[in-house]
């Protein structure tokens, strides 16, 4: 099925006191995003996966051995990545359900050891990529970094909560300070009632 760029979950300016531009939103969501649905579509015309979800589409072009993950993988992957990451921030409250809070705690030993781990693991990703909290099969939550587009679909993970950590998510409101980023977002942009709702 074709990819639909869909509207932000806010208003662009929604996260401007918070740390994330009404000009980063426009160009990361209207301009990049927008970019992966189109340039995906185009790829997926004519071949086997122009009426699959965008989940299988993902799981199934992704090629673990690959020097270079193809067209179709890169567009789909970024497409689902984005979707997420939209969607786990926002401009609300920023207090952490108890459920959450105690399986953070029970996994990383407090919930600012996560935010210490998780910040490290996102700004240790050399180049472009991805931070993830994430619920593998056994249900045991992890923090994992991925390169490029790279996401915890291909993995058979559950993605709680992902960090954009290319460029063009910070460089407009950090420039190249990506471990400030991480943590204003980890402390003011995540909104953590919608990574418990995916748990």
């Amino acid at each position: 099925m074709a990819f639909t760029l869909p509207d932000l979950p806010y208003a662009h300016d929604a996260l401007a006191d918070l740390g994330m531009s009404k000009e980063t939103l426009e160009f990361h969501h209207d301009i990049h995003h927008k970019a992966y649905v189109d340039n995906g579509n185009k790829l997926i015309a004519g071949t086997e996966w122009e009426n699959a979800s965008l989940e299988d589409v993902v799981r199934g072009t992704y090629k673990p051995d690959a020097v270079a993950q193809s067209g179709i993988f890169n567009n789909a992957s970024q497409h689902w990545n984005h979707n997420l990451f939209w969607e786990i921030m926002g401009p609300g409250p920023k207090t952490i359900p108890s459920e959450l809070e105690k399986a953070l705690t029970e996994s990383f030993g407090s919930v600012e050891k996560f935010k210490e781990e998780f910040a490290a693991a996102g700004a240790g990703q050399f180049g472009s990529g991805w931070a993830w909290l994430v619920k593998d099969a056994s249900g045991a939550l992890k923090i994992t970094k991925t390169e490029n587009g790279v996401n915890p679909l291909c993995f058979d993970q559950t993605a709680l909560l992902g960090c954009d950590v290319w460029e063009h998510s910070y460089y407009i409101d950090f420039r190249n300070k990506r471990p400030a980023y991480l943590t204003n977002f980890l402390d003011k942009l995540v909104n953590w009632e919608a990574v418990a709702a995916r748990m």
